[in-house]
């Protein structure tokens, strides 16, 4: 994996590079706010207290680092929430470059270890990663993805449309969008004029939520 490279953001936690998409993993202006802000607090929390729920399930589009999952899978420990995850990533990193990260810093120990150690289970079958969490990595494409199971809450953080535009073209956009129960969250980091039209399109009712440090929006949409 010669074309990544780790970079330091704004908040002191690191983040990855990739030379071949020209962009990074998460947001320069700090990797760790952007997905406490973005996932966790105008995602899951905002469900949580819209439902009333002490369960949850996810499914992350580009799983990446394991960012998302792990200051997610924390907050639920932490909470006595109950947590299915699910992530879908075509480029699964190796171990290796999991172990660098330093996001071992901002969870608990017992987290950590379980995460790291049985990381390369996850993505061949479901893992147990603490009494509360459990994790799947799906390795395929998100247009090969295709489980029965329906989630309360999509994770979509796929690289930028300028440079995946195939991400966020209505095609796929409806085929991730099946996946969501109705009342269900869809979060994400971007907002465009063509991301809002067709969540709208879809039957999802649209939210401008503020966005994370360098970003004035974001975008979250609940299927009606």
């Amino acid at each position: 994996m010669d074309h990544l490279s780790f970079a330091l953001t704004a908040d002191g936690s690191k983040t990855l590079f990739n030379e071949k998409v020209g962009e990074n993993y998460h947001s320069r202006h700090g990797a760790l706010q952007e997905s406490k802000h973005v996932f966790l607090d105008t995602g899951l929390r905002y469900f949580l207290e819209k439902s009333g729920l002490t369960k949850a399930g996810i499914l992350e589009v580009g799983f990446g680092t394991g960012l998302n999952f792990l200051i997610t899978a924390d907050f639920c420990t932490a909470n006595g929430i109950e947590l299915e995850y699910t992530g879908i990533e075509a480029y699964p990193l190796n171990q290796v470059i999991i172990g660098d990260t330093g996001y071992d810093n901002y969870i608990s120990n017992e987290l950590w270890d379980s995460f790291s150690s049985q990381y390369q289970k996850a993505l061949k079958h479901e893992v147990q990663i603490c009494n509360l969490c459990s994790l799947k990595i799906e390795h395929k494409t998100m247009l090969d993805f295709n489980l029965m199971e329906l989630f309360d809450v999509i994770y979509f953080d796929a690289f930028a449309a300028v440079h995946q535009p195939e991400m966020w073209d209505y095609q796929s956009l409806k085929h991730i969008s099946k996946f969501l129960k109705p009342g269900g969250i869809f979060v994400t980091y971007a907002i465009t004029g063509d991301l809002k039209r067709t969540m709208k399109s879809l039957g999802f009712a649209i939210e401008k939520a503020p966005g994370a440090a360098g970003k004035r929006e974001m975008l979250r949409a609940v299927k009606i």
